[in-house]
This record gives structure tokens, C-alpha cells and sequence, in this order.
């Protein structure tokens, strides 16, 4: 019985210190699609005008509770005056239409609520974790505008994107990640549409147009963490 016993906590202290050897990794790369929609003068309803959207995502991971996120998307947005809730004095009643190209790139900072991990690399480590999200960014825009003088416009503006996902550890290197941001740009003319009320833009969030994204991102683990150091918690 004592041997038995002996056995299956010599047993149980391998297997412990196997799976603190099992590698963490710094680097997820990946790619994710969803849906983005228009937040501004023509239409301030985030479910509508909802438009595909498709991007590349690569993550550096200084520890299990937080990620630096680098994204690059493409997308369109469109609306018409037709939603807006108010009569715009430089439309005079006529019909202002919009389909804007989008592309999009920003920084964010992830803090998870629980350490992220399979549990196997770093003590306590979960696989499924909420997380809040937080960057800055830059929008490049080209409004096809359709309504009074017919014309195409382009734009580029710096953007504040915030939010908040869920990730999931699908397999040992595999990651599922579904985000929900607001981006706040710091341009009005993202329907083409600028300063309607001749009320100057300016920052971020003074009079300017916004918009959100919905994104579902599959991410592979890259970039194998230093043995020494895998029993520092940073």
C-alpha cells in the first residue's frame, strides 16, 4: 500500500513538472472577418448598414493577462440621409447617398480578466477568458457619394478604437477570438459629409463620424518563450 502510494505522488510530481515545461508562446498571427457599420451624421443606429469586413491580426503577448494587438482591415461603409433623424441645411432636402471603402489599421492594448492560457504553461491559466481592448489607429476612407453633385471623396483620420471580446483556446497553439469595437475618428468625412451644420470637426470625438466592428479572429501561437524564463509571471 505504501508503495502504491509513493508511486502515484512520484507520478503526480512528473506530471506536474511536465506541464509547467509545456512551451508559452509570445506571438499569435492570424486572420479575422465580421461586419462594420457607420456611426455618424446620416445615421447614429450601430445594427444598420451593417458590412462585411476582412482583415490579418498579429498579437504580442507580454503575459497571460495582457496582449498588444496589431490589426489591418478592409471593409466598406454606406447609409443614406433617408435615416437621419435631422434635416441638414446643406443637403436642402435633397437625397445624399454614400458606399465607402475602408481600410484601417490600429494598436490596442488587451488586459484579460483571467490569465489566458491552456493551463499547462503557467499556473492557473485559463482557456477562456473576457478582455477589454483599447488603441489608437489610423482610418483611410474613400466615400463614393451619390446626391446633389455626384463625387468621390477620400479621407484619412487617426482613430481611437475601444472595446471589449472573448478569447478561447481551441487546441494548445490555436485561438478563437470574438471582439466588438468603437472607433473613433478623428474626420468627419466618412459619408462625404462634411460639417453639415458648419460646425468645425476637431479631435476625436467633436463632431465627427464613427464607426464599429464586429470581429471573429483565428490565431495561431508563434515565437516560443525562453526556458529560463518560464517560471517569471511577466
Amino acid at each position: 500500500m505504501r508503495i502504491l502510494i509513493l508511486t502515484t505522488c512520484l507520478l503526480l510530481g512528473v506530471l506536474g513538472t511536465k506541464a509547467q515545461e509545456e512551451p508559452e508562446y509570445r506571438m499569435e498571427i492570424g486572420a479575422g472577418a465580421g461586419a462594420q457599420s457607420y456611426v455618424g451624421d446620416l445615421d447614429a443606429n450601430l445594427l444598420r448598414g451593417q458590412n462585411a469586413m476582412a482583415g490579418v491580426v498579429a498579437k504580442y503577448k507580454p503575459n497571460p493577462r495582457t496582449a498588444w494587438a496589431a490589426n489591418l482591415r478592409f471593409g466598406k461603409l454606406d447609409g443614406s440621409s433617408s435615416n437621419a433623424e435631422t434635416v441638414y441645411p446643406v443637403l436642402n432636402g435633397e437625397a445624399w447617398n454614400f458606399k465607402t471603402k475602408t481600410v484601417d489599421f490600429d494598436v490596442t492594448f488587451e488586459y484579460n480578466f483571467w490569465p489566458y492560457g491552456t493551463g499547462q504553461e503557467y499556473h492557473g491559466a485559463r482557456p477562456f477568458t473576457p478582455f477589454i481592448a483599447l488603441g489608437m489607429g489610423l482610418t483611410f476612407a474613400n466615400a463614393d457619394v451619390t446626391g446633389l453633385d455626384n463625387f468621390k471623396k477620400s479621407s484619412t483620420g487617426f482613430q481611437m478604437p475601444f472595446g471589449i471580446g472573448v478569447k478561447y483556446k481551441v487546441a494548445n497553439r490555436l485561438n478563437l477570438s470574438a471582439e466588438w469595437l468603437m472607433h473613433f475618428t478623428g474626420t468627419d468625412k466618412l459619408d462625404g459629409l462634411a460639417d453639415p451644420y458648419g460646425i468645425k470637426s476637431s479631435g476625436l470625438f467633436k463632431n465627427t463620424d464613427c464607426y464599429s466592428t464586429l470581429q471573429l479572429s483565428l490565431t495561431y501561437d508563434l515565437w516560443t518563450k525562453c526556458k529560463t524564463c518560464m517560471n517569471d509571471d511577466d
